[in-house]
């Protein structure tokens, strides 16, 4: 289902004091400019689709932030609302039930989406990464077996990539796969599913060959079981048919997919950034201390120009590495590596000044900021820690000598 395009106009954000928690809502008002708008240098187009992002953090996810955050509910109704805007499968092909839009067009619409509930957009984009490997490496009949219910969110997917043994090593994981018949026998564990137990949908890696990379296959398989976040195979049978690509072939999709899943994750961070200076900008503006109000203290006004500097660096490097992506440039993963490094470290550290500037106030469940700062601190973490981001940096570097 393609994005619609219905709703026009500039997207409002920006934060006020509910009763129980701060809703996110205008970010400068209709017609005005801002250094930090989202918005600059976008086609008309992409103006339109994260404008309809924007409004669907703000009606649909930031009214419900803090609750999904406290009660730890998966919102699967606001979720499948999001596939019905074609948020289900951003950059899946339109012949499977794919938005078709581009890497740049989805980094977009996440940060847009990130202002309303990040740690919900995150699973959105775990859920994108995951269709658009069976959109790319399936054959025919998987592709329309799987994608259409995923892109409507119908059913819902999880990436399942690390184990308890195996995190940032991720060629040594162990779960096993043994062909008996026309079916692949699995044992071993997965650990830090996002979804797990609440998915449908589930993309494994495992190993069907020898050890290293090479030895590493995809399935996809169903999944039906209480809700829970480490998910445990003993000999549990999955279709020959389920099997991505050809043996051997898993690890290679594996990082494919991640090279889109950081610049989604950083993506999010952006949105969560994008919240907290305006949260902090707010702030500032009506805070009073030694009889004036905070956005009077010179120190305090330089640290907010350093977030906002920074926040618009980390989104155009962000764009930048997007760009490359789609392109198939032979310089993505490395620039996606660094997009994500270098966002997600910038704008947790936005959101953490951002609560700063609040003081005691940012650390209540009142105030939003100390939930971006929660929720953007695993994006340093999730599809690749931020080491092995600069590993990936660095080998490329030295190996051009």
């Amino acid at each position: 289902m393609a994005v619609s395009l219905a709703l026009s106009g500039v997207a409002r954000l920006g934060s006020r004091i509910g009763r129980s928690h701060q809703l996110i809502r205008s970010i400068h008002k209709r017609g005005v400019s801002s250094c930090i708008d989202p918005s600059h240098g976008l086609s008309e187009e992409q103006k339109e689709f994260q404008k309809v992002a924007f409004d669907f953090a703000t009606n649909e996810m930031a009214p419900h932030m803090a609750e999904w955050d406290q009660k730890e509910i998966f919102p699967v109704e606001v979720l499948r609302r999001a596939a019905q805007l074609g948020f289900g499968g951003i950059y899946v092909q339109p012949d499977v039930g794919g938005s078709g839009l581009s890497r740049l067009d989805t980094s977009v619409i996440f940060e847009a989406l990130s202002t309303g509930c990040v740690s919900t957009t995150a699973y959105i984009s775990i859920h994108n990464m995951c269709v658009w490997m069976i959109d790319t490496f399936g054959n025919t009949e998987q592709r329309e077996k799987f994608c259409p219910d995923l892109c409507l969110m119908e059913k819902f997917a999880s990436y399942c990539l690390t184990e308890p043994g195996s995190g940032s090593d991720a060629a040594s994981l162990t779960t096993s796969a043994q062909l008996k018949g026309d079916h692949y026998i699995l044992n071993g564990s997965k650990a830090f599913i996002s979804g797990g137990g609440d998915t449908d949908v589930y993309v494994v890696m495992c190993r069907t060959g020898g050890k290293g990379p090479k030895g590493i296959s995809c399935l996809v398989m169903g999944w039906n079981s209480q809700p829970t976040r480490a998910l445990i195979f003993e000999d549990c049978a999955v279709p020959v048919a389920n099997l991505l690509g050809v043996e051997g072939q898993g690890f290679n999709i594996a990082m494919r997919g991640l090279n889109g899943g950081r610049i989604n994750i950083a993506s999010c961070s952006l949105g969560a950034a994008q919240a907290s200076v305006q949260l902090a900008r707010d702030h500032l503006l009506v805070r009073k201390q030694f009889g004036e109000t905070l956005s009077n203290n010179q120190f305090l006004q330089f640290k907010l120009a350093e977030m906002a500097t920074k926040l618009v660096a980390s989104r155009l490097f962000v764009r930048q590495a997007a760009t490359a992506l789609q392109e198939n440039r032979s310089d993505a993963a490395t620039l996606c590596a660094m997009a994500k490094l270098f966002a997600t470290d910038e704008c947790f550290n936005i959101c953490n000044q951002a609560l700063q500037m609040h003081g005691g106030y940012g650390y209540l469940k009142d105030y939003a900021v100390q939930q971006f700062v929660r929720d953007s601190r695993v994006h340093q973490i999730l599809e690749g820690t931020n080491e092995v981001m600069r590993m990936i940096v660095s080998r490329n570097l030295l190996s051009e000598i």
